[in-house]
């Protein structure tokens, strides 16, 4: 059994989840989600970076302590991510001082006897939106590209991580060892490595920064993002701890799910700061784009900030819309765009009118005859089936879930509902109607397997509905797609269909009726 080990980039709660986290959260999770379907022994940690100059500010504004704002934001985050279906193992915290800082302080000075550490004083250009000190190249017109103003003056003495002396090193670890995708992300990263890597900044003074891990035997200084930060992925394992857990971290693949704004610290930093740590470095980093809404950045001045609640909402509560939208629309490594129209468009096109009234069809139909099912001998479905399943689990053992559902949930939805209209099974009587409903029925059991990793609780409807035995099971994580499942006719035990429900119901039409177009309800009839 292959171990996966999972992470996504910790989030940070000086204010409410947003779309950028969902999109994050919901691919590591598709990915984690088939990771287990194959059969692999996965752990999936997620989590919260809570530490800062930015939470700080926050906190004061707000006439909070940072303790306070964080424990009032973070269960927000996790509340979000229950409903979302994220399937995590840990949620870590990196204010939790048993979990996180002991490895933390560990770390730090493991790196200060390989004397990576050096105290120095400093002046640069310190932009507290990033938290992060940028170089002049870092600047587009003399401000900071991510948050478009420009960076302070700040000259203060720190700890620095002595990065430049791996340039060489990295070069060689992430051309053979250390695999970024997609390819072109990679290509980004070793251009920057062409440049050259510079030291890094890692404490901060503790009267410019208090709120934070202290540095091991100087009380006036602050570690600073990284070192607390980073470190999670392996303080979640327990490493240099009574309790560690190395076989999640040393017998396993490590996959990094992050978005592109943080590629450079997670490629560069990371793997340098585990290699003076006596750690392994990852296996993979898997990078996504950012989000935009209706074709612009997300802006609350331009009013077009889209809300994880307010999408909830739209659906009643229901993730997997959501969840569909983001993996089909939203190609892995590339930038995607959030439309109140398109994600309309795709609920009754594709989940309502081609899966959801499908699937009401056959069950109205052969409730009729008594609700039994048999699977006929169907050389053209059979066929079509050993095709799909070996190009599906390429795609998405090569990320490309938008391929995955595109050319294989889809197709096999208007395939099955070609032959319904083909061969119009309420014409028909006896074995001929029993035959076709039975095939279109089997086709919909293998699109209910191909949806669960993306849409896990719809895919088990579609099952209960269909009175496939092993339904009840496929939300355990420990459930797997077996060989017989991905044949045509492999469940044996599948006798009887049960009761019809609409999958996707008609939507309330919003306050702003332009968000959305008109809808018509899945049917019940054929």
């Amino acid at each position: 059994m292959t171990k996966q080990y999972v992470t996504t980039a910790i989030d940070y709660p000086n204010a409410a989840p947003h779309m950028g986290h969902v999109l994050e959260k919901v691919l590591a999770d598709v990915c984690v989600r088939w990771m287990r379907l194959k059969g692999d022994d996965v752990r999936f940690q997620i989590g919260t970076d809570e530490h800062g100059i930015k939470i700080q500010q926050t906190a004061a504004k707000e006439k909070l302590t940072p303790k306070e704002l964080v424990d009032r934001n973070v269960p927000l985050f996790q509340d979000l991510y229950a409903r979302l279906g994220i399937s995590a193992d840990l949620f870590i915290r990196t204010s939790d001082r048993c979990k996180h800082w002991p490895t933390v302080m560990e770390l730090w000075k493991r790196l200060q006897e390989e004397k990576m550490l050096e105290k120095r004083t400093y002046t640069g250009l310190y932009c507290s939106g990033c938290e992060r000190f940028l170089t002049k190249k870092d600047l587009v017109d003399g401000n900071c590209d991510v948050h478009q103003r420009a960076p302070e003056e700040v000259r203060e003495e720190n700890y620095f991580f002595l990065l430049s002396k791996e340039t060489a090193w990295l070069k060689k670890l992430l051309k053979k060892e250390y695999k970024i995708v997609p390819t072109f992300r990679e290509n980004e990263t070793l251009a920057l490595l062409e440049q050259g890597c510079e030291d890094v900044s890692f404490s901060r003074p503790k009267s410019s920064l208090s709120w934070g891990i202290p540095v091991p035997d100087d009380p006036n200084q602050v570690m600073y993002v990284w070192c607390d930060a980073l470190t999670n992925y392996i303080s979640g394992l327990g490493y240099f701890t009574d309790h560690e857990m190395k076989q999640w971290w040393e017998d396993a693949t490590v996959t990094h799910v992050i978005g592109k704004d943080i590629a450079r610290f997670h490629a560069l930093i990371w793997p340098a700061m585990l290699k003076h740590a006596g750690v392994r470095s990852p296996d993979r980093l898997l990078i996504h784009g950012f989000l935009t809404s209706e074709g612009e950045k997300m802006s609350k001045s331009l009013g077009n900030v889209v809300k994880p609640e307010n999408v909830l909402a739209h659906f009643a509560g229901n993730p997997d819309p959501l969840r569909f939208y983001l993996s089909h629309e939203v190609p892995v490594g590339n930038d995607g765009d959030f439309s109140w129209k398109r994600i309309d468009e795709l609920y009754i096109g594709v989940l309502s009118n081609k899966i959801g009234n499908l699937l009401n069809r056959v069950l109205v139909l052969l409730r009729k005859e008594g609700n039994e099912i048999s699977v006929p001998v169907d050389a053209s479905f059979s066929q079509l089936l050993k095709d799909h399943w070996p190009r599906y689990t390429e795609s998405m053992d090569a990320f490309d879930f938008s391929t995955a559902l595109t050319d294989h949930v889809v197709a096999l939805a208007m395939a099955g509902n070609v032959k319904m209209e083909e061969k119009k099974p309420w014409t028909l009587t006896g074995t001929e109607r029993a035959e076709v409903l039975g095939g279109i029925g089997e086709v919909l059991r293998h699109i209910s397997l191909l949806l669960l990793p993306f849409m896990p609780e719809t895919a088990q409807k579609i099952s209960l509905q269909l009175g496939v035995p092993y339904a009840g099971k496929m939300l355990e994580k420990s459930f797997v797609i077996t060989d017989e499942m991905k044949t045509w006719g492999g469940e044996k035990g599948w006798k009887a269909v049960s009761e019809p429900v609409i999958l996707f119901p008609q939507l309330e039409k919003p306050e702003n009726a332009a968000l959305s177009p008109p809808r018509r309800a899945g049917h019940l009839s054929p």
